[in-house]
């Protein structure tokens, strides 16, 4: 006899199948693989000398805004997935057959996941030709890794949200591309804080980018504090509870779709 975890186990694996063929299809693992090194090309050779005559190892202070970059190009990748699922009829064909309403969503995340976890270790083996390392060891390493995918996750999460939500993909890159890109260039993933004009330092030192490349830094070097920590678990926590309601609104709306 089949129990309900077990179902629910076996709809989200064939679903997650589903996905990560689908994506890898499409081309989706591709871009996840192109796109760290790309960025990381684009800032690293420009930046390097400036940032050396001011003391500062770039290759080692860059790779945590690569990174993070990385998976928030995959939730983007994400919120078109499920644009396109909707767009398809997909919701509705599952909403007509035995498949547990999370199943979908679920299986999505996971697919996501599997596609941050491509982009990460894409970043971290250019990173190391740079010059990019874990002198923080291996609880720093793993540390480094799982707060990324952590934040991958909570922006697949909103991304996958908008896609259901929103007319369709291209809406949805419109959204996510913009806030993305503004808010990665004014923080000091790329550059210190001192770099910034007077009047920016202030936003450009609080904004969630900055503490979440921050604490991957210190994880990175073995030098992580709580004082590092507690503004990026903060600003992860709050995002994934304001994430989680909008999830929770798209899934009550995926319902209703024709």
């Amino acid at each position: 006899m089949i129990t309900h975890d077990h179902r629910f186990v076996r709809q989200w694996l064939t679903m997650t199948v589903r996905g990560v063929r689908s994506a890898y299809g499409e081309g989706e693992f591709a871009v996840a693989i192109a796109m760290p090194i790309v960025f990381a090309l684009g800032f690293y050779l420009p930046l390097r000398v400036v940032m050396s005559e001011q003391g500062v190892d770039y290759a080692q202070f860059l790779m945590p805004i690569i990174v993070l970059q990385a998976v928030a190009f995959t939730a983007i990748a994400a919120a078109q997935r499920s644009a396109l699922d909707k767009l398809r009829g997909m919701n509705r064909r599952l909403s007509s057959m035995p498949v547990a309403a999370l199943v979908p969503f679920t299986a999505r995340m996971t697919t996501s996941l599997v596609r941050s976890a491509v982009s990460i270790a894409t970043a971290l083996l250019f990173g190391a030709l740079l010059g990019f390392g874990f002198s923080g060891g291996a609880a720093g390493a793993v540390g480094f890794v799982l707060f990324a995918l952590a934040v991958g996750g909570v922006l697949a999460m909103a991304a996958d949200s908008l896609g259901i939500l929103a007319r369709g993909p291209e809406a949805t890159s419109q959204l996510l591309i913009l806030p993305q890109l503004v808010l990665g260039l004014l923080s000091t993933g790329f550059v210190p804080e001192s770099s910034f004009p007077e009047w920016a330092r202030p936003f450009a030192r609080n904004q969630p980018i900055s503490h979440f490349a921050a604490t991957m830094r210190d994880l990175a070097d073995g030098s992580l504090t709580a004082e590092t920590a507690a503004p990026a678990l903060i600003w992860l926590a709050a995002l994934a509870v304001v994430f989680s309601a909008l999830a929770y609104l798209a899934q009550q709306r995926r319902r209703s779709y024709p």
